[in-house]
């Protein structure tokens, strides 16, 4: 039994619903151009649509930060094209939803400049998502979370620096803060410091976190409690629930006929999990 899998349905779902998470085939892992997403999601009944490929970084610093997975930087002002040229099918076909161009960041330090003065200044991005997939270390190396499943010094290292990058007022949300336990996978002490501490941070800065429903459909992991989702993690949702922090329900989007079904899901598990319906918001941006 999947024990993270939603039994009952106390809230009936709204006609429509929000995605800011929505990546692109720029990104190399994902399909579909922002036209299709956008058609998708005026099928599915969407209320707002945000753009938030993984960002591309200086070319000069490119090499260190996964070019694999990213657009290149030669390649940004296509994606703002792209986006534009979406919201402009919208606009033309009398979808009555926003439109809104994003990137999705990880946290690094040394890249202030690139995301206030580039992605969000001279390139006029609308929002920026962090998105923390990795913990930076000390030879500069950039270790994916998913692959530190029984070193709690590593952990607590990565939840630091994803509260740094919370704090540093250049993100609206943080995307799938428990994605730390599709490593470590067990519900234990450790997990749970570090998923009271990144609340705790939410709560201070009034930053929202996100139920990321990708999660939902990769491969479960197997646990001691059962056959879990990678995230979302319930017991992680029941703290946040308890904080009363504000959360966003999105896709993660990597095909556009995904681009609210994750969302949908996601809702879902926020209310079995606890959280209000009060605070699940429904556009970051206004």
């Amino acid at each position: 039994m999947n024990a993270d899998i939603p039994r009952t349905k106390q809230n009936p779902e709204p006609d429509s619903l929000p995605n800011f998470h929505t990546h692109t085939a720029l990104c190399r892992h994902a399909e579909g151009m922002p036209e299709d997403y956008i058609r998708e999601a005026a099928k599915a009944g969407c209320s707002a649509l945000g753009f938030s490929d993984h960002c591309p970084w200086p070319s000069e610093s490119a090499a260190r930060f996964w070019p694999e997975t990213r657009m290149r930087e030669d390649q940004l002002p296509l994606y703002l094209t792209e986006v534009k040229k979406a919201e402009e099918t919208a606009r033309r076909g009398g979808f009555r939803f926003p439109v809104y161009t994003g990137f999705e960041c990880e946290w690094d330090a040394s890249m202030r400049s690139w995301y206030k003065d580039d992605l969000l200044g001279g390139f006029g991005a609308d929002y920026l998502v962090l998105g923390s997939h990795w913990l930076t270390m000390d030879n500069g190396y950039h270790l994916y979370i998913a692959e530190v499943t029984d070193q709690p010094s590593l952990l607590h290292r990565y939840t630091d620096q994803t509260i740094e990058g919370m704090a540093s007022g250049f993100f609206r949300f943080l995307a799938h803060p428990d994605m730390f336990m599709s490593g470590w996978k067990e519900w234990d002490a450790e997990a749970e410091a570090c998923a009271k501490a990144l609340i705790a941070a939410a709560k201070d800065l009034g930053l929202p976190l996100e139920v990321n429903g990708f999660g939902m459909i990769k491969p479960p992991n197997r646990t001691t409690r059962g056959i879990r989702f990678q995230y979302p993690y319930r017991e992680f949702w029941e703290l946040a629930a308890a904080e009363d922090v504000k959360v966003i329900c999105n896709s993660d989007a990597h095909a556009p006929s995904l681009v609210l079904q994750n969302a949908r899901h996601a809702r879902e598990f926020a209310l079995e999990a606890g959280i209000r319906p009060e605070n699940i918001m429904e556009d970051i941006l206004q």
